[in-house]
């Protein structure tokens, strides 16, 4: 019954996001869409659950989803690390360097995928994004972020701080199934509503470029004969004009 149970659960989340997060999907796709029309960027910059993956270099997905990653490590193996030093991580002041010296600009949307929201990295990254002129938009669950204490030294998290909030309806600890024998829940919902809710936005910004007279760049599968050759065209046309 597990699996009938995860189809039924998986039917009422995208009821959920359809009927509860329409009117934000419908506003991040305006604002996408009028950053594409002046010629700014879409970023996204995710913790690691679908969103810069999903979205990007896919068959009838578009080139203006680019992917904001930003990686530190620091290798230095002169003695054995002890247990708690990945605990005091604070990089609030390395992330305002970090995006500053991306290519970020005032105009440009930023979207950030945390589920629990609560984190350092995701919270920073939007108020410095902010500070810098971008219009941030947040895609994590609400329910969840709610109950927990952020890590942030203003105390915000992710859904406080966002110019937007994507709400992806995903439950307290994510998993959506539960098996009552192991007290416990499996299949988590946010990597599928999150991905549901940007190709959703994907439909509506593509339907609101054309209504402004403007082709989006659109890709095709580079598996089917002569896709190679379209798809570079068509990123050509994007690094050209930022559509």
């Amino acid at each position: 019954m597990l699996k009938e149970n995860f189809f039924q659960q998986l039917k009422e989340l995208i009821h959920r996001i359809e009927h509860e997060q329409g009117p934000s999907i419908d506003a991040a796709a305006d604002a996408i869409t009028k950053a594409i029309a002046n010629g700014n960027c879409i970023h996204i910059y995710d913790t690691g659950h679908m969103l810069d993956s999903e979205l990007i270099n896919r068959a009838g997905g578009m080139s203006n989803f680019k992917p904001l990653r930003i990686k530190f490590e620091i290798e230095n193996p002169v003695r054995k690390r002890p247990e708690d030093a990945t605990k005091d991580r604070n990089l609030e002041g390395f992330i305002k360097y970090a995006l500053r010296a991306s290519n970020l600009q005032p105009g440009d949307v930023l979207i950030v995928g945390s589920v629990s929201g609560k984190s350092i990295l995701p919270v920073d990254i939007a108020l410095t994004a902010k500070e810098m002129g971008a219009y941030v938009i947040a895609m994590t669950s609400v329910a969840f972020s709610t109950l927990l204490k952020s890590e942030h030294s203003t105390g915000k998290r992710l859904f406080e701080v966002a110019d937007l909030v994507l709400d992806n309806c995903a439950p307290p600890l994510d998993a959506m199934v539960k098996i009552p024998e192991l007290d416990l829940s499996i299949c988590p919902a946010s990597g599928i509503s999150a991905a549901t809710i940007m190709w959703a936005i994907e439909a509506k910004v593509a339907e609101n470029l054309l209504a402004l007279g403007i082709k989006p760049t659109i890709l095709k599968s580079i598996n089917f004969p002569g896709s190679g050759v379209y798809n570079d065209n068509e990123n050509l046309r994007y690094d050209e004009t930022g559509h």
